[in-house]
């Protein structure tokens, strides 16, 4: 799409999700789902199941399936409206695929081999088991924001090297080939919560690391997240105090009720001031319940609604390659491919 043609239209974001659990948690949704939803009536907003990206590791397909359908129906009862925002799965739309081949042969070894997840995926699994997709996958995710032409990118810190990358590879092809892709920027989302382990909150709540009983997962049973909520980590002293060196468990169960309440951390210590622990703990998990219990019910009752989630989808991938195939047909004329007749 010609640079000029940016004034035309609202800003452009594109941002994905992984299908690889079988629930979001609190801090997917504290963390990105927020925003994603806000973005929705600010920009022209494109949100993206990435299931080609969940198959680099060793996978079930029957439950790459389901979760896939899951994310979806998770995405809709975060609040994503698919008549106010463009939202599909990756492997619908055959041109992420084909536009990550013609960034692969830019791309050099040495850039691939820098990325730090893949060294650090693969550090765990040993470098002879990784998979020639998961030393690529970066160059995939540069295909996804660069065939949407996106202005913003909503990523956190761990995904700067990559949105990096992903410029370059713009930069490199604009500039051998002519003026093609729109250079992205990142919208490192700031303001929003970064969630901890409840069982050891020195760490990040995370489904890959955390043990189940650190995780606050959407879908769970209300009662069972507000038993994990009244069984959290906290500190010595009684004392609600945020501070996030002495006070990491508390910090962060305040740090929810802020988020969930719209309420600050000065707010949260004035008002339990001289109450201790339980009372926070107590209103977190009443709090927490009212919140995603209807969440819960939305998702399951989606997810019985198989006719229209396939609807969505369907309209998704549409409206998807309207965008991305105008974009890779330009790339295949500028590098040379002759093009087919219609």
């Amino acid at each position: 799409m010609p640079q000029d043609s940016q004034a035309l239209r609202k800003p452009r974001v594109l941002s994905g999700i992984q299908p690889t659990a079988d629930s979001f948690h609190i801090g997917n949704y504290l963390g990105a789902l927020q925003y994603w939803v806000s973005m929705q009536d600010e920009a022209d907003a494109f949100y993206c199941v990435v299931d080609q990206h969940a198959i680099t590791v060793e996978h079930d397909p029957a439950l790459l399936r389901r979760r896939t359908l899951l994310s979806v129906a998770q995405l809709m009862a975060a609040g994503l409206d698919p008549q106010r925002c463009t939202l599909f799965v990756q492997s619908h739309v055959p041109e992420h695929a084909q536009l990550a081949w013609v960034m692969s042969c830019l791309a050099g070894f040495g850039e691939a081999s820098r990325m730090t997840q893949f060294k650090d995926k693969s550090a765990k699994g040993g470098t002879e088991r990784a998979t020639v997709g998961l030393f690529t996958y970066p160059i995939l995710q540069a295909a996804d924001i660069l065939l949407y032409q996106a202005d913003q990118v909503p990523i956190g810190e761990d995904q700067r090297q990559h949105l990096e990358l992903t410029r370059t590879l713009a930069q490199r092809f604009n500039s051998r080939f002519g003026p093609t892709f729109v250079l992205p920027s990142s919208a490192i989302v700031t303001g929003t919560a970064k969630i901890l382990d409840l069982a050891n909150p020195l760490a990040k709540m995370s489904k890959s690391t955390s043990a189940p009983a650190g995780v606050l997962d959407l879908l769970d049973e209300p009662r069972v997240n507000a038993k994990k909520i009244r069984s959290a980590v906290t500190d010595a002293g009684r004392e609600v105090v945020a501070d996030a060196e002495a006070k990491p468990g508390v910090t962060n169960l305040m740090t929810m009720l802020g988020a969930l309440t719209d309420r600050s951390l000065p707010q949260i210590e004035s008002e339990f001031a001289g109450r201790g622990y339980g009372p926070l703990k107590a209103e977190l998990a009443e709090v927490f319940v009212e919140r995603f219990t209807p969440f819960r019910d939305r998702t399951l009752a989606l997810m019985a609604d198989t006719d229209t989630l396939a609807d969505v989808l369907a309209d998704g991938a549409a409206r998807a390659k309207a965008v991305a195939g105008e974009t890779l047909r330009a790339v295949y004329d500028r590098i040379g491919f002759v093009p087919e007749r219609p």
